[in-house]
């Protein structure tokens, strides 16, 4: 249970922590928190998907334990493993102290999957271990198998370990899921979450964001930042268009060097800070003049 009552609430605590959302996605956070709905967030890269994940955690005073997804994942690494070398050790111990027979078999059995030798992965120690945010990172990245597992987990909050019995949620997580839609998801998961697209944000709202998490970045930096990403995302046909994240980038390394204002030269020579291949950097090197201009 969460003690905010209203979508304001959230946009505020979300705003204290430095994270400015829209209404849209302050709507369907209070949802998400009200009727304990797991939240599929997708959009394009960088557009702070996991980074709400991160600021609902830091605004409700919780833990945020975080599931990377990625190509091959299974269920031992999402949920649970045994920690062979110390059973190994275990049972050396018992050999070496105890007198042969000492011990029944099904005893050494019993006592080498004691709960002191279980790895908890994410699922399982957001599931045991209290209140928390569980954030499920790119999970467009894992297959459909995974996929199917991690609906049945998030429909019930419980798992079946079979040496140990079934572990049930006490306080079960807020659940935060990411897609960068690489594949689509299926209808049976997306029917589970509540769902919200996260679009690049609007001129004024990325100025207040640079502004909010960036206090020493002057307004007409922010702004003249701002203003060439933006045209970068809808003019220049990037290979990989920048995402918030390299809007923060730019003007933290522009600030870094000791500029105020951004010309030819500081865009030049910091513009490795927003674009991450080498074409990319060559459009756009060959479109400073013009960009900054406009």
């Amino acid at each position: 249970m969460t003690d905010i009552s209203t979508t304001e609430e959230v946009a505020e605590r979300l705003r204290s922590v430095g994270y400015l959302s829209d209404d849209g996605l302050a709507t369907v956070a209070y949802l998400a928190l009200s009727m304990h709905r797991p939240l599929l967030l997708e959009g394009d890269p960088g557009t702070g998907k996991t980074s709400l994940a991160e600021a609902l955690a830091d605004s409700l005073g919780r833990p945020l334990i975080r599931l990377q997804c990625y190509e091959g994942i299974d269920v031992s690494q999402a949920l649970y493993d045994w920690d062979f070398t110390k059973q190994i050790l275990h049972l050396r111990t018992l050999e070496a102290t105890s007198a042969a027979g000492a011990h029944a078999p099904e005893d050494v059995e019993r006592s080498l999957f004691d709960e002191r030798f279980l790895l908890a992965r994410p699922i399982l120690q957001a599931l045991r271990d209290g209140p928390s945010v569980l954030l499920i990172d790119e999970i467009d990245r894992a297959d459909d198998e995974f996929e199917a597992f991690l609906l049945e987990v998030l429909s019930t909050n419980q798992v079946s370990i079979p040496e140990l019995g079934t572990i049930r949620a006490a306080h079960p997580p807020v659940v935060v899921l990411t897609s960068n839609r690489t594949r689509e998801l299926h209808d049976a998961l997306k029917r589970r979450c509540l769902y919200h697209w996260i679009d690049h944000p609007s001129f004024e709202r990325e100025v207040a964001i640079v502004r909010a998490r960036l206090p020493g970045v002057p307004q007409r930096l922010a702004e003249q930042v701002v203003g060439v990403v933006q045209r970068l995302r809808n003019e220049e046909n990037l290979l990989k268009p920048p995402g918030v994240a390299e809007t923060l980038d730019w003007s933290r390394a522009l600030v870094q060097l000791g500029h105020t204002d951004l010309d030819l030269a500081s865009a030049a020579a910091s513009i490795g800070a927003v674009c991450k291949y080498r074409e990319d950097l060559d459009r756009v090197r060959d479109s400073l003049n013009r960009l900054l201009a406009a």
